[in-house]
């Protein structure tokens, strides 16, 4: 079961309009910031947290085992914050999983309806892969795009199953 997470998982695309200035500060605002920002965090890494109170909960899984690391570190220097949970996960190593990591994206971001979501530096849908399992994560505009990329990762072979998380845009 996936735990219960705030309203501020890493969901890229939803972010407050408000101008800098006239945003009050907020943790949940701050340990975003800090994670989304951290510089080996890509699309075949998902990283998600919840606050509560002064603790901060962090969740996902990542490719490389310092990116766990660097996570923790970043939360524990916002002020406000007095404990991290690190419970992400690091995915094993595999050259199998690796070239589903490859094949997955190739077939998700050549479909011409989700072309628009590689843009930028850590494109909204991320690609997690475990044991030849793969999960979406993200966010997109609609419930078409939502169904086009499940549908595309479906057919990458090698793949053993595919779980859409992938949340539509509000």
């Amino acid at each position: 079961m996936r735990p219960k997470l705030a309203v501020v998982t890493i969901l890229l695309g939803a972010a407050t309009l408000l101008p800098a200035a006239k945003q009050p500060r907020s943790l949940e605002r701050e340990v975003r910031h800090e994670l989304i920002t951290l510089p080996y965090y890509g699309l075949f890494d998902n990283l998600a947290y919840r606050v509560d109170g002064s603790t901060v909960t962090l969740f996902g899984q990542v490719v490389r085992p310092t990116l766990k690391d660097d996570a923790e570190r970043r939360v524990k220097d916002i002020e406000g914050v007095e404990r991290v949970v690190n419970e992400i996960e690091v995915l094993p190593l595999s050259p199998s999983d690796d070239r589903i990591r490859r094949a997955v994206y190739q077939a998700v971001y050549s479909k011409e309806p989700l072309q628009r979501y590689a843009m930028g530096a850590v494109p909204p849908i991320h690609i997690i892969v475990k044991n030849g399992n793969v999960v979406l994560e993200g966010v997109v505009s609609n419930e078409g795009d939502k169904n086009i990329a499940g549908i595309a990762a479906n057919g990458v072979p090698g793949v053993f199953s595919v779980t859409n998380h992938l949340a539509i845009e509000h």
